[in-house]
């Protein structure tokens, strides 16, 4: 096959290991930067351009898109998918990942577990906000429109607000979510094409506002529990991403899924397991070309009956607030 993977640089090391694996397999394997891509519309059959000269299309996208082009980089992934060309994750799967607080919505109103959350525009609500939560320790979230966001755990309220005029500064856009810590560590787990494959324990850095909890976090290789599989399964489906690392908590042995992540580290996982974990993503993007289904959208469950809701007060606590053939690159 020739596999092009659209990432800003062939040296990040997941890149670097998706390319490995795919040659490793036989394959041709190209990096293309997303924003070196230019997309041409006329109504008539899509193109695309890298650095003005025609793009060949190949054979399969593995989109890598970073946050700070995500929308231009969402457009190119889009743009390879009306071209005709099989996509890893589409466009629509790693927005819907990327919107934190839509994705949170989707889980819950589908049945999967998820720990208490609240949002708010404004950051003089965070006391409030935590004990909507059952308190501390707490994960807080900025959420800068769809494209930036960061996470901080604050185990203490003198700690939350030591960061309050960081979290002023960054954005006004807050999640706030129950972060239970019985052990000091949550789980990432990895699911291709459907499929768990390998979960890792994960000890965060505490305070440490960051764009992912990976980041500075020590991992350790686990064995997947069949409640971890299943919830990290389903809710990659739900979402609809070919690849995702679905972060949860386990509380006493039950997971809830606080995060989904479309682009997950792949070199960190695979040091803590032990494990190969570039390769099952290329043997699914074969199966892709060879036109194995792709992960079911729509197997989501109806909401479930219930008593008519009072809506009269608010709830306690409630307060305030045929591809075309083309030659060129």
């Amino acid at each position: 096959m020739k596999i092009t993977i659209l990432s800003r640089s062939a040296s990040i090391p997941s890149t670097r290991r998706l390319a490995e694996a795919g040659r490793a397999r036989g394959h041709q394997v190209r990096v293309l930067n997303p924003g070196r891509v230019e997309i041409h519309l006329d109504g008539g059959q899509p193109s695309l351009y890298y650095k003005r000269k025609v793009l060949s299309l190949g054979d399969l996208i593995i989109p890598r898109i970073a946050l700070s082009i995500n929308s231009y980089g969402l457009a190119v992934v889009n743009q390879f998918g009306m071209c005709g060309v099989p996509l890893m994750n589409t466009a629509q799967a790693i927005a819907q990942s990327r919107n934190k607080m839509r994705s949170l919505q989707l889980l819950s109103a589908n049945g999967i577990d998820i720990p208490a959350t609240v949002m708010a525009r404004e950051a003089a609500d965070l006391k409030e906000m935590v004990g909507l939560v059952g308190g501390v320790p707490v994960l807080v979230k900025l959420l800068q429109g769809q494209e930036k966001h960061g996470v901080m755990v604050c185990e203490s309220l003198q700690s939350l607000e030591a960061a309050l005029e960081a979290v002023l500064g960054l954005g006004h856009n807050l999640v706030v979510q129950q972060y239970v810590k019985s052990t000091g560590q949550d789980v990432r787990v990895l699911v291709v094409g459907g499929r768990a494959v390998a979960a890792v324990w994960r000890r965060p850095k505490v305070g440490r506002l960051s764009r992912t909890l990976i980041k500075g976090a020590r991992l350790e290789g686990v064995q997947l529990t069949e409640a971890w599989r299943g919830v990290a399964e389903r809710t990659a489906r739900l979402v609809g991403l070919e690849v995702a690392a679905v972060d949860l908590l386990d509380v006493k042995g039950q997971p809830k899924v606080f995060e989904v992540n479309s682009s997950p580290a792949l070199t960190e996982m695979e040091a803590a397991s032990g494990m190969d974990l570039a390769t099952p993503i290329i043997e699914r993007a074969e199966a892709l070309v060879a036109g194995a289904p792709r992960v079911d959208l729509d197997e989501r469950i109806p909401f479930p009956p219930g008593p008519p809701r009072d809506v009269s007060s608010p709830p306690k606590g409630a307060g305030r607030s045929t591809r075309k053939a083309s030659a060129g690159v």
